[in-house]
């Protein structure tokens, strides 16, 4: 099945953001040539409920998959790309601490928060959010991580992780598990530079790798922009062969697709064209390009169709739920009195 506006052709391995609440020729006209697989939102293209569904069903008809991917950052806390929801998230830190009082609690937690999310999420047409995240906090890691991570402990995080996959896909939305392989060490930001973690593999191991081989089946993987030097002196994970060879698949055995974190960052050097063919060749199967620059996004169109396995794997991902009103509102009423 293929969108009807477009020519039957495969799509590229995009996941590409636009520029504001509503498409402009331009952009309809790139997006014609570029196909992609999918978008991602952010707050700049989220303005009420009523738009937001209109783009939605907008961007599904630029894209030739049957049931395009359109990721999300609503992770909650400071990050929230919708922001007139009657549940809001909490940061994962909020969550993480409950576990840690009672962890029974602060598993039901995590999972009816992300049924309550992919319930909000699905009303508008968004089939992924970009959770969980399964970086385990350090003393010295960077703001932009900070109360996002659920814990200091790699079996609290595995635990919470697993619980908000479950209620994310209850919910009718696929999760995205990152940033593989562990963003929790890292001192710099890599939206604006390049970080490096030097840890010896057996550290990693022991610590960052945990949660995500604990959710090796998660079907979709973001990876980071990070140098790990004892991994790869050369490339960051996500231009990485070896990293994403023999760690991410053959060491942590994670089964899902593998989505760069979003090219346009400056962790990242060279044009998008130059990026986009670099991750694509160390093996990510999806790239996440989310400025909406049409400049930028011109120079994806010269990127290589998706390729029959990923075609095949994205046309058969897991079978999701479907939210029930009766349902959400019990688990809406349950979170008020499991966070207060």
């Amino acid at each position: 099945m293929v969108a009807g506006m477009l020519a039957v052709k495969k799509p590229k391995p995009l996941i590409v953001g636009v520029e504001g609440t509503q498409l402009t020729d331009g952009e309809k006209t790139l997006l014609r040539h570029l196909a992609p697989v999918g978008f991602i939102l952010f707050k700049r293209n989220c303005q009420n409920a009523g738009q937001l569904k209109a783009l939605c069903d907008e961007l599904k008809t630029f894209s030739p998959m049957a049931d395009p991917l359109i990721f999300i950052d609503q992770e909650g806390g400071r990050v929230n790309r919708i922001d007139w929801e009657d549940y809001m998230a909490p940061a994962g830190r909020t969550i993480g601490d409950l576990y840690k009082q009672n962890p029974d609690k602060g598993l039901k937690a995590a999972q009816l928060n992300g049924y309550v999310l992919a319930a909000q999420l699905k009303e508008y047409g968004i089939n992924v959010n970009c959770l969980p995240l399964a970086d385990v906090a350090t003393e010295s890691m960077h703001d932009v991580i900070g109360d996002r991570a659920f814990s200091n402990n790699p079996q609290e995080v595995a635990a919470l992780c697993a619980a908000t996959i479950s209620g994310l896909m209850a919910g009718g939305v696929y999760p995205i598990i990152k940033h593989a392989p562990g963003h929790g060490r890292a001192q710099a930001d890599s939206h604006l530079e390049l970080p490096a973690v030097d840890q010896p593999l057996s550290a990693l191991k022991a610590q960052d790798f945990l949660p995500f081989t604990a959710n090796k089946e998660c079907p979709l993987v973001m990876t980071a922009h990070i140098l790990y030097p004892q991994l790869d002196p050369e490339n960051c994970a996500t231009n990485s062969p070896f990293i994403i060879d023999e760690i991410l698949k053959k060491e942590m055995g994670l089964t899902g697709l593998i989505v760069s974190d979003d090219i346009n960052m400056q962790a990242l050097q060279g044009n998008m064209a130059e990026r986009a063919n670099k991750a694509l060749n160390a093996g990510c199967d999806l790239l996440l390009h989310c400025s909406g620059k049409l400049a930028e996004l011109e120079q994806l169109k010269t990127v290589p169709d998706v390729t029959d396995d990923v075609l095949n794997t994205l046309e058969n991902l897991p079978p999701l739920g479907k939210a029930n009103a009766e349902l959400l509102q019990q688990a809406k009423e349950e979170l008020k009195e499991l966070l207060g």
